[in-house]
């Protein structure tokens, strides 16, 4: 016998019988205690999930939330109010063990189908809202989704009140067939008549949505958001990589992928959504007639009937002093005017067709305490910034953007205030791809109809048709040593005298100054600067345009719509 082998199976069962007593004297997990994070796969207290917005505490991944959970998250206490709980769909293709499925899942989950539908408050304002859950058939959206989320629109509608859908789904419900396909038309139908009617549409993708419902009642939001990380999509990535035969890159249809190629407007936090979608309920409450709350046109006192020469302008600059001050990198961008100007701005991004250009940032925002619409042309203020902004050079989808931003304030009744600063429109192979001239064009045409105020400051540079994109509204002012031209100096003269060197030069002739077009009527008032104006001397000149802005608004708030357009029309035919 040998003493090793003795002693070694001697230690191996006291292990094992070691390890057993631990096993029995350990106290058992109770059954949904725990949950595991599918993205870092970690264990965590389930109660520690949930006090955490349902996200992850380890690694902040977002776990899918049902439907009664959301609404608790969103809506203020006690004000839901459920509409059709009992509405259930049938079997209309006759689809075997499709009746059976649903009821499973109707005693699993406690739901009668794969959305929510209702009316609640958030913030003390009244808003209609539809949740998707996934627990129910991958929230695809048969007959009976179709239809809770058409009768909570159009109850909306009736009501007048702005609806609000988280959307979460496979899209549509293969076992319900055609009828199925149907509910494409009788949302999207639903919401066109909810929006003509002026009210507002809030859409907030959530993990996953995808199929049908991505391609009907969830893109077409007056606003749509995204939570992190989102999948959203018409194909899932799967039924894609199948098709081509391809890999697809990574991040492909996340919510970051959407904002950047222009089809969402921002990614909201799930522990920011309430405060934000309470926020975009305020700037969209509607109130009474404006007349309650200005002064009638006639009498209001408007700076803007000052006269240039009494204005405190430097008359000693050259026309190539001031445009050589216009391009200076630290002059204050467009950024700069948002933030000192207004508040509570909100960006919102993309031209909902193709991408997010960053040299134009738009959103609304409030001015003196009322909603505008605020739509820029950024540089930046340092070569990082520039490069960023695209040197304040907008792309198609940029004026796209500003013209889809214009519209929505049209439909909501906000005063739209531009800040211009850009070298031109840009151009180059992409730009002409995708039609620069056309989405120029489109915004002047747009413009010259828009139903609600429009006012634009030349901040810098006004460079040709990119800068007339945003400049062709009720009126145009410019900063004292801001220029506005049918092209650069260095262009004029070399297209002119075959000698771009003669940019000096040009710039006497081609009359691009403030003073210059104030003098022509071109413009309607001049705005003084400082000597050197940068972010920090800017105060002196936003304290004139507030001032200032504030009397447009009381202005061309009092004309009605008929007045407000041929007051436009009278402008531009002055030219």
């Amino acid at each position: 016998m040998k003493l090793d082998n003795m002693f070694k199976k001697t230690r191996i069962v006291s292990r094992i019988q070691s390890h057993n007593a631990a096993r029995a004297s350990r106290p058992e997990v109770p059954e949904g205690l725990l949950r595991k994070c599918n993205k870092c796969g970690a264990a965590i207290i389930a109660e520690d999930v949930r006090q955490n917005n349902n996200i992850c505490p380890k690694c902040g991944g977002y776990f899918r939330i049902h439907a009664y959970r959301r609404i608790e998250l969103m809506l203020d206490k006690g004000s839901f109010e459920e509409w059709d709980h009992d509405l259930t769909g049938g079997n209309p293709v006759n689809y075997k063990g499709y009746p059976e499925k649903v009821k499973a899942l109707q005693e699993k989950t406690g739901l009668k189908e794969a959305v929510v539908t209702g009316k609640g408050k958030i913030g003390g304002r009244e808003t209609v809202i539809a949740v998707c859950d996934g627990r129910f058939l991958m929230a695809s959206m048969g007959w009976a989704v179709g239809e809770k989320i058409t009768r909570a629109v159009e109850r909306a509608t009736e009501e007048k009140l702005p609806v609000i859908i988280f959307a979460c789904s496979g899209g549509a419900r293969m076992q319900e067939g055609i009828t199925s396909l149907m509910q494409m038309a009788k949302t999207s139908a639903a919401l066109e008549r909810h929006s003509k009617a002026g009210l507002l549409y809030v859409s907030v993708l959530t993990e996953p949505t995808t199929g049908g419902v991505t391609a009907s009642f969830a893109m077409l939001g007056d606003i749509i958001l995204a939570e992190p990380g989102a999948l959203i999509g018409f194909a899932g990535p799967r039924v894609i990589e199948q098709t081509i035969r391809q890999k697809l890159p990574k991040g492909f249809q996340r919510a970051e992928f959407l904002v950047e190629h222009g089809f969402v407007d921002d990614i909201v936090r799930r522990e920011n959504m309430k405060e934000t979608l309470g926020k975009i309920l305020e700037m969209h409450e509607i109130s009474g007639s404006s007349d309650d709350l200005i002064d009638e046109m006639h009498s209001a006192k408007s700076s803007s009937e000052s006269n240039f020469e009494s204005a405190d302008i430097n008359p000693y600059l050259t026309a190539w002093d001031r445009v050589q001050l216009s391009r200076k990198i630290d002059r204050p961008s467009g950024s700069d005017y948002i933030e000192t100007l207004f508040t509570d701005f909100m960006e919102f991004h993309g031209d909902r067709n193709y991408g997010d250009d960053k040299a134009i940032i738009g959103g609304i925002a409030k001015f003196h305490g009322r909603p505008v619409t605020v739509i820029v042309q950024e540089k930046g203020t340092n070569t990082k910034e520039n490069i960023a902004h695209n040197f304040g050079m907008p792309m198609p989808e940029g004026y796209r953007k500003a013209l889809r931003l214009m519209k929505q304030a049209e439909k909501f009744h906000r005063p739209v205030i531009c800040f211009v600063d850009t070298p031109g429109a840009f151009c180059g192979i992409e730009a002409e791809e995708r039609g620069q001239g056309e989405a120029i064009a489109r915004n002047l045409w747009e413009l010259a109809g828009l139903k609600t105020p429009v006012l634009s400051v030349v901040t810098g540079e006004g460079g040709s048709g990119g800068a007339l994109a945003l400049a062709a509204g009720d009126q145009v002012w410019m900063l004292e040593n801001s220029v506005y031209s049918i092209l650069s100096p260095e262009g004029f003269a070399s297209i002119l005298w075959k000698d771009s060197t003669k940019a000096k030069e040009a710039a006497e002739v081609m009359k691009l100054t403030a003073a210059d077009l104030y003098e022509k009527g071109i413009i309607e008032q001049v705005i003084p600067e400082p000597e050197n104006l940068t972010p920090e001397s800017m105060w002196q000149v936003t304290e004139e345009l507030d001032n200032r802005i504030d009397d447009f608004l009381k202005k061309y708030d009092s004309l009605s719509e008929e007045e407000l357009l041929e007051h436009r029309y009278t402008r531009f035919r002055r030219f």
